[in-house]
């Protein structure tokens, strides 16, 4: 699933070649996706001008005059930018046409991605109201996480990839961040320490940015706005690499399902 970084890539991808762009028409060629695309979509949003792309989460929010297109991407989703003479694909589901030739196309295999027509304040929306902090912003800091935490039993792992708490940090990012702050991933949250929670808000944010630097991490159905993959998979010192050895200490890496994700951990090196 395309997590903050692949979607922030995506974000920087097409905002320069959209915003300010007037849309000339919305061609849906599946509306089953998530939720129904509704035909309000092709109604208001043709003639709007996309005044801005932002990101809220791994919620993109494409802002005109008249409402917003809320769009997730689901665990295969990715859009990328089209000439006006490039023939759709099989999956490629919502065409976003702009005057002057350049296509937005919404590419999803597994259909669970979402594209939503929103009337009024997006914030105030059901899938975005009650998101905590981002994490590469001032409301994301180690006095917080340190006080959300106090009595959480929840696994550390799970607790910083709780939206609620914080949003945007997925599987392979708060595998990659326990790592770098060298606690097990099965530690109760409300157990650790505020000075290990300063090395693990700083593992996050620095993470994070290398990530969105690098494009993302290569998935096999991620690609960026301008349809290349990300490269940070190189980085990656835990996820994806069960049973070989630790790059720190040489130890053989365990994998455990946690949450009913794979999670990846150094027993010597994270410590509970």
């Amino acid at each position: 699933m395309p997590e903050l970084p692949e979607v922030e890539t995506t974000r920087r991808g097409i905002a320069p070649h959209i915003e300010q762009m007037t849309v000339c028409s919305v061609l849906v060629r599946q509306r089953q996706l998530r939720w129904p695309v509704t035909a309000e979509l092709e109604k208001e949003l043709t003639a709007q001008t996309i005044m801005q792309v932002q990101r809220r989460g791994k919620y993109l929010l494409l802002l005109s005059g008249a409402g917003t297109v809320l769009i997730h991407l689901g665990m295969s989703g990715s859009l990328r930018l089209a000439g006006r003479q490039e023939p759709p694909g099989r999956h490629d589901h919502v065409d976003f046409v702009f005057s002057k030739g350049q296509i937005l196309r919404f590419h999803d295999p597994r259909k669970f991605g979402c594209i939503l027509w929103l009337r009024g304040e997006p914030l105030l929306h059901p899938l975005l109201a009650g998101l905590g902090p981002e994490p590469l912003e001032e409301g994301f800091s180690v006095d917080y996480l340190f006080e959300h935490s106090r009595k959480r039993s929840a696994p550390v792992k799970s607790f910083i990839m709780d939206s609620h708490v914080v949003v945007g940090v997925g599987n392979i990012y708060a595998n990659e961040a326990l790592f770098a702050a060298g606690i097990h991933p099965l530690t109760k949250a409300g157990r650790i320490s505020r000075r290990r929670y300063e090395r693990l808000v700083s593992a996050i944010k620095t993470i994070l940015v290398q990530a969105i630097r690098q494009g993302g991490t290569t998935l096999r159905d991620f690609v960026g706005g301008d349809g290349k993959p990300g490269y940070f998979k190189q980085s990656l010192a835990v996820y994806g690499r069960g049973g070989q050895a630790c790059s720190a200490c040489g130890s053989v890496l365990r994998e455990i399902r946690l949450g009913q994700r794979a999670t990846v951990y150094c027993g010597r090196c994270q410590r509970p």
